[in-house]
């Protein structure tokens, strides 16, 4: 076979991959998708009804408005890593694995295939809360193009990460540890619902620590053109944060960490 059919055929692979595993969480979207759109709305309305008329953010921001893109950040992050992080758990416990690791795709076409459909649900599910929870709120779009840049960052980082722990866990109890232990005290004390500003001194130096917050604060500035820290800064920490976990996710594929004998 030539040069360029090699090529071709190690694409189609990939490709088939990538579309597998889209097809897995689509097929189940009412739970996948629907479901995590409600539980957004869920927060919207009762936090939004608490504290509307008790917070302002950036001086002329309503809380509800300043909670959407929130929401929608902290949703497309979650569901990002439970994708490939289920995905992986879920096919080790079934048996199922096997059947990829007889193709002869690299540790680079099984990256692309697991973390780029993770992004794919994490933007699916981020655009359907964006939908519902914009009617809440007046916003605006101030900086589009930052918004796309960090909602596909933070999708591509919870997604390596979900394949880090699906690499790592042999069981739903493992992976759910990970998640309970590591991913949602990140994400929920990353600013989803408050400034880090309206924080003691000590825990804005905290959540200046975690990359969650950099993600959400960044993404934040697109709609208001205000955050609590340059968005220059957030790209550059959560850019240099994404390829270090990339990193470690592709050696732990290309040696076959818990994957194969």
């Amino acid at each position: 076979m030539s040069e360029a059919g090699e090529r071709g055929g190690d694409m189609l692979g990939w490709q088939t991959l990538l579309y597998k595993e889209i097809l897995r969480f689509w097929k189940v979207g009412f739970q996948t998708v629907a479901a995590p759109v409600l539980t957004a709305i869920l927060y919207l309305l009762i936090f939004g009804h608490v504290l509307e008329d008790h917070v302002k953010v950036y001086g002329t921001v309503s809380y509800t408005a300043f909670l959407v893109p929130g929401l929608v950040m902290m949703s497309v992050l979650q569901n990002a890593f439970a994708n490939s992080s289920s995905s992986l758990v879920q096919s080790k416990i079934m048996g199922s694995l096997v059947f990829v690791l007889l193709t002869p795709l690299s540790h680079w076409h099984w990256f692309v295939a697991y973390v780029g459909s993770s992004i794919v649900r994490g933007l699916a599910v981020g655009t359907g809360v964006f939908l519902v929870t914009a009617w809440f709120a007046k916003l605006s779009f101030v900086a589009p193009g930052w918004i796309l840049v960090f909602a596909v960052l933070g999708a591509a980082m919870l997604g390596t990460l979900g394949l880090i722990a699906g690499l790592w866990a042999d069981k739903f109890d493992q992976m759910a540890a990970f998640q309970n232990f590591l991913i949602m005290p990140m994400t929920f004390l990353s600013g989803v619902f408050y400034s880090i500003h309206s924080l003691p001194a000590f825990w804005q130096g905290v959540s200046h620590l975690n990359p969650f917050f950099y993600m959400i604060d960044g993404f934040r500035y697109g709609f208001f053109g205000v955050s609590d820290v340059s968005p220059w800064l957030s790209l550059a920490i959560v850019g240099g944060a994404l390829v270090v976990v990339s990193a470690i996710a592709v050696h732990l594929l290309r040696i076959g960490y818990k994957i194969r004998g």
